[in-house]
């Protein structure tokens, strides 16, 4: 069994895009083999900060799982950042990686490439074009040019080849989400036709739909921010506050 701590973002979808690509089961049936449940953590009402999560994940951000039958077959190992889940589940289950040196380089290189570019990038325009209060546009302009480029860099990867690393990977379930909301994000996807091709590709494929339904499952009224204490929560963290919010 695998606890996945998750909300419906986009690092969250990640890891359930894989776990049903992978055929893991989710609901509980003895004879299914592996199976993983899902422990909504609403970054909103700052759950995030409560000690059993902070436990798994001291970064407070989702997602994270407990493994509860680690290959080694030790104890329950946790692991937090979504990329460091989607590279443990890979190993894990042997799929959606490259065996080989050159093709698992080829996927880990674009795994790291939306975890330091393109998944950063696009949360800092999300957050200055839609949440920041104040306007500014020299960080609009800056975070959505960048974007920009990555979807670039993308288009450009995907003009040759159907997936980011040659066969489908965990490096395409890392990128997906970020580039599903393209229009909240300032760009034009038909600017960018391999990879609008690529988004519909994955967009079509079964375990993906099954993911995203689950997410409309755990949070059915999805809007972003609405109270201005979502705002502090979600933005006026320091680390004195969040010491303050996890003795609670």
């Amino acid at each position: 069994m695998i606890d996945v701590y998750y909300w419906t973002t986009p690092n969250g979808h990640k890891i359930t895009i894989f776990l049903e690509e992978a055929g893991l089961q989710y609901k509980i049936i003895p004879e299914a083999g592996l199976q993983y449940k899902i422990i909504p953590i609403n970054i909103g009402k700052g759950e995030q900060f409560q000690a059993e999560f902070l436990a798994v994940a001291p970064n407070n951000r989702i997602p994270a799982i407990v493994d509860r039958a680690p290959a080694d077959g030790g104890k329950p190992i946790s692991v937090f950042e979504s990329g460091a889940i989607l590279l443990y589940l890979a190993d894990k289950t042997g799929k959606f990686i490259g065996k080989d040196l050159r093709a698992r380089t080829e996927t880990m290189q674009w795994l790291f490439w939306q975890m330091g570019g393109l998944g950063p990038m696009a949360g800092q325009y999300n957050h200055f074009g839609n949440y920041a209060p104040d306007k500014i546009p020299y960080a609009i302009d800056r975070y959505r040019n960048e974007v920009n480029r990555l979807f670039g860099v993308m288009n450009k990867r995907l003009a040759d080849r159907q997936y980011l690393a040659g066969d489908y990977s965990i490096a395409d379930m890392a990128s997906y989400p970020w580039v599903v909301p393209w229009e909240r994000q300032g760009q034009n996807i038909a600017d960018f036709p391999h990879l609008k091709r690529w988004l519909e590709a994955i967009a079509a494929r079964d375990a993906v739909k099954r993911a995203y339904a689950k997410a409309k499952e755990v949070n059915p009224n999805p809007g972003g921010i609405r109270t201005a204490e979502e705002r502090a929560i979600l933005f006026g963290q320091t680390a004195q506050s969040i010491e303050r919010m996890a003795s609670r």
